[in-house]
Formats: structure tokens, sequence, C-alpha cells
């Protein structure tokens, strides 16, 4: 029967690890590319002193390798399955029903309503780890409570409570439930009524200490009770996550009433049974509210941000973009390979918003419109629109990609002072630690920048000379770019399909004029 558990388990972890690594890898990059997790005493000091600031910790830590699907897929298949596997030592052993498998099947419940959790790209890993850390903290005192006396225990308790809330927040609250139910299931033999009041104690204690925290704590007071950082947005509380959290207290308070029935419960097809009817209900739920439309998005915004001009020409013709983020990036890579002009209503067009779409208040949208001014040689819009993404993340973290992009404008309009200052915080990282190296021996040799493949050639690109600027991109910016150094194909391309989006046969007709001059003086 171990054995049988143990392979439910590997075929529930598994079949995480391919949903997050095949069907949904880019929530995975999108939650990396809005953190910036650093090697520093300073960094980790600001999130541990906040009541839950270990599971964030965590959590942050975990998120910096999203950067490669799969190591992330791995690491939430881990979560989920020691959720599951925590969960059904709890039920069993608590209660003493090792031999009952007929809710066998309810001890995935909780990891299933996390990984419906985790299907929101603003759900923060944080959180499982919060979840995690409480069932692992109630496992835990279980086994060193039962070899202490009576007063032991109870000091424990005190102890550990307002401990757990500062590690893991307010889902610690599943801690003193399941210690409640225990007490309740064992009074008589090893416990009495006393003990479930000084349960209770503690539970009171914990309030007071709210009471107290939320006159010292930089943070709304009603977060203290809901969670700093389970969830991107600070004003929604995290529904699944505390369903999952709670589902725990629920199986376990299930099991505890109908503990008696013991008919065929020993029977390995009761246990397969009760798997494979929650996983098929489950399974269900988490298919059925998987956003697949905006995994598409973000697979356009990340292949933009490594600039995979090929790959996105590759899925552009296997499947027209329908969506804003997506047209763009198409565009994008057909400028970079020189075919917007010649191929641009081959593809799905938006008009002009196609090309460089207003930039909205967001921290997703104006990604992929900043890789395109960026390209093109818009240096100090690329730097805005980067920097104002960046503060746009709704939980106020910073973006190692806004970094890296912030400190390639500011090197490449000469602001080394300002570029070190990114770079100097990039080495701190452990997957940008490279490459800031690299770019910090950049700083200050105009040789080096002049003979770049990228900087130098965007340096040329970038204006020169002052003129109005408008929020929307207008023709006389492009002209301005192109006109400015006619070497600027991407400009060229873009100035053109501007020229076709919106009918202007005039300015089409200087364009093509001043094309066919340059190549009779050539």
């Amino acid at each position: 029967m171990k054995h049988l558990r143990g392979l439910y388990t590997f075929m529930f972890g598994v079949a995480v690890l391919l949903f997050f690594g095949l069907a949904y890898p880019h929530h995975l990059h999108y939650q990396e590319q809005f953190q910036l997790f650093l090697f520093d005493s300073t960094y980790v000091w600001e999130i541990v002193r906040l009541p839950g600031g270990i599971a964030d910790l965590l959590g942050r830590f975990c998120t910096q390798f999203f950067l490669f699907a799969w190591f992330g897929a791995i690491i939430i298949a881990l979560l989920l399955s020691l959720v599951q596997l925590l969960t059904l030592r709890l039920i069993s052993s608590s209660f003493s029903i090792l031999h009952s498998q007929l809710f066998y099947g309810l001890s995935f419940v909780p990891s299933f309503l996390l990984w419906l959790f985790l299907l929101d790209e603003n759900a923060l890993l944080g959180g499982v780890w919060a979840v995690l850390l409480t069932l692992l903290a109630a496992w835990g005192f279980d086994q060193t409570a039962m070899r202490q006396t009576r007063w032991t225990r109870r000091m424990l308790l005190i102890a550990a409570v307002p401990i757990l809330y500062w590690m893991v927040g307010p889902v610690c609250i599943v801690f003193f439930l399941l210690q409640v139910l225990r007490a309740h299931g064992t009074r008589g033999e090893n416990e009495t009524t006393g003990t479930v009041a000084w349960y209770y104690g503690a539970f009171v204690l914990l309030a007071i200490m709210l009471v107290i925290l939320s006159s010292y704590v930089p943070v709304p007071a009603d977060k203290l009770w809901t969670g700093i950082h389970y969830y991107r947005y600070p004003t929604i509380v995290p529904v699944l996550l505390w369903s999952a959290a709670l589902s725990v207290f629920v199986v376990a308070l299930i099991v505890r009433v109908f503990h008696k029935s013991k008919d065929a419960s020993a029977r390995p097809v009761v246990t397969l049974a009760s798997f494979v009817l929650v996983s098929v209900v489950m399974g269900f739920f988490v298919w059925k509210n998987s956003n697949f439309r905006a995994e598409k998005v973000m697979q356009y915004d990340f292949m933009a941000c490594h600039q995979q001009w090929n790959r996105i020409l590759q899925t552009v013709s296997a499947e027209k973009p329908n969506n804003q983020i997506g047209v763009t990036v198409q565009n994008l890579a057909l400028a970079m390979h020189g075919m917007l002009a010649e191929h641009l209503f081959e593809y799905n067009q938006n008009g002009i918003l196609g090309l460089l779409p207003d930039v909205q208040s967001d921290a997703t949208s104006p990604m992929p419109t900043a890789e395109a001014f960026y390209q093109l040689g818009m240096i100090n819009v690329a730097q805005r629109t980067v920097f104002e993404a960046q503060e746009a993340i709704l939980d106020f973290q910073k973006s190692g990609r806004c970094y890296k992009r912030l400190a390639q404008t500011n090197l490449i309009n000469g602001k080394y002072e300002v570029a070190c200052k990114y770079l100097m915080a990039l080495q701190k990282t452990l997957f940008y630690r490279d490459w800031a190296n690299e770019t910090l021996q950049l700083l200050g040799n105009e040789e080096a920048i002049a003979k770049h493949p990228e900087y130098g050639p965007l340096r040329q690109y970038a204006y020169h000379n002052d003129f109005y600027f408008s929020d929307h991109v207008t023709p006389e910016m492009l002209e301005c770019l192109y006109y400015g150094n006619q070497d600027n194909h991407l400009a060229f391309q873009y100035l053109m399909a501007y020229y076709m989006l919106t009918g202007d046969r005039e300015g089409y007709t200087k364009l093509m004029e001043e094309v066919r001059s340059k190549r009779e003086d050539v």
C-alpha cells in the first residue's frame, strides 16, 4: 500500500511537471521577469522583517529559476507533491486511521487547489511556501509534542504560533485549527479539556499580537490578516490560496468524523478509486481554468525579450496572432529580417497600433513596444517606457528584465554612472551576474562601445536633434529617425509600413524617391 501511495504521488508530480513545462511555461517566465532576487543582506532583511517574510523569501528565491521553465516546473511539482504528502500524513497519523484508504484521494485536494491558484499569473509562489511550511510545522509539532509533557506541549504551542505567523503570515491559522482538532480527537487519552482551552488562548494571543503589530508594520492593517505577499495585487484576497490552506483542515475534519468506517478500507482498489475520482474532477477544473490565451501572449513577449526573431516568424506562420502584443512582436520580427514593408499585408494588422502601440500604464503591455523602440534606436523613449513599466509592477518589486534594459539604454546614452547602478545590482543576482560583469567593462570605453555589434549601431541611430515629442508615435518621429541616419534600415521598414497602413501616398512617394536618389548616388 505504501508503494501504491508513492506511485500516485509520483504520477501527480509528473502531471504538474508536464503541465507547467509544456502547456504553461511562459507563465513561469512572466513570473520571473517581474522580480529581482538579490543576494544582498539589506534586500533579505526588507523581506523577512514583515509577517510571512520567510515564505516570501523562499518564494522569490525559487521564482528566479523560472527563467528556465523546466526548472520552474520541477520546483512547483516538488512543492505540490510535498503538500500532498504532508496532508496525508496529518490526516492519517493524527487520528490513528492508517488502515483507512477510503478518503485517501482527499489528500490531493489542497495540492490541486494550489495548482488552480498558480494558474493565475499574479499568484506568487510565496503563498505556496506559506501553506507548505504551515503543514510542515503542524507535522513537526505533532512529532515533537507527543514525546513531551503536557506543560511542555502548551509552552511549545504558545511559542510556535507567533513564530509561525512571522514565517508564513496569516495562513498559520491552519496550524492552530489542526492542533485544536487533534486535541479534541485525543481528549480523554493524553489530553484534557484544559489543553484545548490553551489552544484557544494561543489564538487569542496571536490576535492581540496582530493588533499591536498594525501600529508598527508599514503595511495596511487588513493585510496582516489576509497576507502581504501571497498575491501580486495588494488589494485582492487570494481566495484559492486560502481555500487550499483551509481544505487541509476540512479534509482532516471529514476523516475525523468518518474515521470509524472500516468496510473495505484496506483494499487497494478503494485507494485507487478515491485517487482517480479526485484527480479527474480536480484535473477538469485545472484544464478548464487554464488561460492559454494569456499563455500565447506571454510567449510572444518572451520571444521578443530574448530576440528570437526566427522563432517568432515560425510561430506567426503557423498561427497568425490575434492580439495586440502578438501583432507588435510579429511586425518587429518582420522588420528585423527586412520583410515588413514587403509582407505587411500577408499578416494580421491592427492599423498603426500594430507597429508601435500607445504605451499603457501597466507592467506588461509596454514591454514589446519598448523592445521595438530600442531596436529602432529610440533609446530615450525605450528607457522611459521600461522605467514606467517597472514602476507599474503591482507589488512594488523590481525587474531583472527592466534593470538589464535600463543599464543598456544608459550605456548607449553615455550615462555611465546610472548604468553602473543597475549593473552593480545585477551583479548580486544568480543568472544576470555574468552579463553584468561583462557589460561593466564597457563603461567609459568609447572605442569598445563603438565596435560593439549592438550598442555601436544603436548609438549612431539614436536621435541627435531636439524635436517635439508626442506620446503617440507620429510619422515625423520615424522620419527624423530615418533621415538622421539612413543606415537605419529598421526605421525605413517602419516608416514605409506606417505610410502603407495610413494610405499616405505623398509620404510614401517622397520616401521612395529618396531611396532611388540614394541608389543613383551610389
